[in-house]
């Protein structure tokens, strides 16, 4: 196979940028409703919207400065390249198209697992990249098995790790578990803030691991405002019939068995100490102290994807309304794939 140069890597991921730039100018056209179609009808939690989301979000790695900012830090090997399996998710749409990258950027070959409810995306921009340059095609493989990799990469549940961390404990191996988000709120927060927070939210029907599905809000904390914002997001969201079926459960399962609750119609909160949730479902937690709360969010750590706060004023946190759209270099769990390709 022709080997690939870094700076030939980059160009093609920077025009695969500008591919998509087009696609979402001209998304009335009738290749992005073909994309939008055929993604809702394999996964109705893929709805237009979602898709668009997340080709906005992918947007934003590909720009060359970017790019060459980001893989600067790093020596990749330009010899044989090594083969990368990869264990895809399928809970947000393209969901990993950030580790596809990671690993053709860095020179590797990508031996990819699509998750059964993402088939299509992925394969669409693997097309587009392989459009670009004919030589990617040696470069990228989707297989059902995952046999003769030199290491692996693999997002899925609690129970599917440890079944990745036994089937590849001999070759060299990132998995990832189960992560939410979280939020933490002062109570002064203006509406603006709060229309940002209800993207975190909201947005891919709370199903990402950036989702926000936790809050911790001060003692004696209203929540008439949060309320209010978050139904007409609420309107928007229960028009999915997937996610209207879960709040209607999970209303009806809390309303029978008497649990205390908040509820706006569209969305229910209820205090828990658990970060995970179930969806249509926010739990939250008062604190007494930003200092108790700091303790408390550290012994989360494991299972918080990152924590939001308005503007970002709490301590290792990012603003309101950019959960979803991470940097190039904000990884998943917090371990830098680069780093470890790098090292294969």
């Amino acid at each position: 196979m022709e080997i690939i140069g870094l700076e030939d890597r980059i160009k093609a991921f920077v025009l695969l940028g500008k591919e998509i730039d087009e696609l979402l100018k001209n998304k009335d056209e009738n290749e992005f409703q073909e994309i939008c179609f055929r993604a809702f009808n394999q996964n109705t939690w893929f709805t237009k919207e979602s898709v668009e989301y997340a080709f906005t979000g992918i947007r934003n790695y590909l720009h060359e400065a970017e790019l060459k900012s980001w893989v600067n830090n790093y020596q990749f090997s330009e010899e044989a390249p090594k083969t990368i399996g990869t264990v895809m998710a399928g809970n947000i749409p393209m969901v990993g198209f950030h580790d596809l990258m990671a690993i053709l950027i860095s020179g590797n070959k990508i031996k990819a697992k699509l998750s059964s409810l993402d088939q299509y995306l992925i394969k669409f921009l693997a097309s587009k990249l392989i459009n670009i340059d004919s030589r990617f095609e040696a470069y990228i493989e989707f297989s059902e098995m995952l046999k003769n990799v030199d290491a692996l990469i693999a997002t899925g549940s609690d129970n599917s790790a440890r079944y990745f961390e036994y089937y590849f404990r001999k070759v060299p191996h990132i998995i990832r578990r189960n992560r939410t988000s979280c939020a933490v709120l002062k109570g002064d927060e203006s509406k603006e803030d709060l229309n940002a927070l209800a993207s975190d939210i909201t947005t891919y029907f709370g199903l990402g691991c950036r989702n926000v599905s936790k809050l911790f809000v001060p003692e004696n904390y209203s929540f008439n405002e949060l309320l209010s914002v978050l139904e007409d997001n609420g309107k928007l969201i229960c028009q999915n019939h997937k996610y209207a079926n879960n709040y209607d459960y999970n209303k009806s399962i809390y309303l029978v068995n008497k649990v205390p609750h908040l509820d706006n119609g569209y969305m229910i909160f209820r205090e828990d100490a658990s970060m995970f949730s179930p969806i249509s479902v926010i739990h939250f937690e008062y604190y007494r102290d930003v200092a108790s709360l700091e303790e408390r969010i550290k012994r989360e750590v494991e299972n918080i994807q990152c924590v939001v706060s308005a503007k970002g004023y709490f301590k290792n946190s990012i603003p309101f309304g950019d959960a979803q759209l991470p940097s190039v270099s904000d990884y998943a769990d917090g371990v830098d794939t680069l780093e470890f390709l790098q090292k294969i």
